[in-house]
């Protein structure tokens, strides 16, 4: 996946007819990859969310991120995002967005306690030109793989066996003695402090994408929602003691009292970074403040606000355009998988029902 050379290129002939014929092929193999049309044994959108579901799917709910809460805001970019992307949400204006903070789990009513310690932000940013920008992003030092089928084989070893409630050890140990990479990522992860809520948390794009500038210039990179808010975490035993909804007690306490701030950051890779979900790029990449995002409301979810929206991550202005990381294409056919699974479904209240903070914009 790593190909310095394809940068090089875009670097020096952004319109070269040649690049532009590759680009079109390549996006068109990635998404029929994904969408499993080469041949029915190939990994579908399908076979992902049926893997996922285990069986026992949350009707009416996302089928992973299940636990979620609506939020909404503004973002205005900065002067230094508009020599990266000739994008429209960094003209300076004022954008309206729409959001989403989740956990990563399958159970719309898990205990914030106990839960997987993943936490998500998903964005969308729709300025006055239409051209509107979606994002799924998480609070983790990148992803425990770089590839679809890893992943699918993640979770395959990390279904609970019906009779003991957990992962067969002996799968998951095969699938980590194939894969080093998810080792490293768990290694990172119980390093990492974990923030005490949504609000002081971080969240990070994970995949690549390229900013095309207004001169044609084209750059790899990665971003992070930086919370501009001090960073506090909670010992272990403080966390379990807390009510199964107090992530989301919280946020709805704290935008009650005012508005809460990320920056948008953007990370520059070299020539010689890993275009790889598993892989960490190193600190000193230089870094472009690209804006600033305000939230401002947040509520449960119900029709009209984030409950019905598809945080597709390859909803993308131009300005801005895919990789050749093949995650962000694979989220996007599960994503659509799942959502026209739950179309249909009844929607049940989530655990954060009937609350709301803030003043809607």
């Amino acid at each position: 996946m790593n190909n310095p050379n394809t940068y090089e290129l875009m670097k020096r002939n952004p319109k070269g007819i040649a690049l532009i014929g590759v680009t079109i092929l390549a996006l068109a193999a990635l998404f029929a990859y994904a969408g499993g049309f080469f041949s029915p044994q190939r990994l579908s959108a399908d076979r992902f969310i049926d893997a996922i579901e285990h069986g026992s799917p949350p009707t009416g709910f996302r089928r992973a991120h299940s636990k979620g809460i609506c939020f909404a805001g503004s973002f205005v970019g900065s002067a230094e995002s508009r020599a990266l992307s000739s994008a429209t949400v960094f003209l300076g204006d004022t954008v309206p967005v729409t959001g989403r903070f989740a956990e990563a789990e399958g159970n719309p009513f898990a205990n914030d306690a106990t839960t997987v310690p993943v936490r998500s932000m998903a964005l969308r940013l729709v300025p006055a030109t239409g051209e509107e920008w979606r994002m799924a992003i998480n609070d983790t030092p990148g992803l425990a793989v770089s590839t679809p089928e890893a992943f699918y084989e993640n979770v395959l070893a990390s279904t609970p066996d019906p009779k003991t409630g957990k992962p067969d050890p002996a799968k998951m140990r095969a699938y980590l003695a194939a894969h080093p990479e998810t080792v490293a990522f768990m290694a990172r992860m119980k390093a990492r402090p974990l923030a005490s809520g949504f609000s002081n948390d971080t969240y990070n794009s994970i995949d690549g994408f390229i900013f095309v500038a207004p001169d044609g210039t084209r750059r790899l990179v990665r971003w992070s929602m930086q919370a501009e808010e001090p960073f506090a975490t909670l010992p272990p035993e403080e966390r379990a003691a807390k009510s199964a909804n107090y992530l989301f007690d919280d946020l709805l306490s704290r935008v009650a009292r005012g508005s809460v701030k990320w920056r948008l950051i953007a990370t520059l890779a070299s020539l010689s970074d890993p275009n790889e979900a598993a892989e960490v790029w190193p600190e000193d990449r230089p870094h472009v403040t690209l804006g600033e995002l305000t939230i401002d409301h947040v509520e449960s979810e119900a029709a009209g606000n984030c409950r019905d929206l598809n945080f597709d991550p390859l909803t993308l202005p131009s300005g801005i355009a895919p990789s050749d990381d093949p995650i962000p294409f694979a989220r996007s056919a599960i994503y659509s998988a799942s959502f026209r699974r739950r179309t249909g479904e009844s929607k049940p209240p989530s655990a954060i029902a009937h609350q709301s903070a803030g003043a809607k914009p």
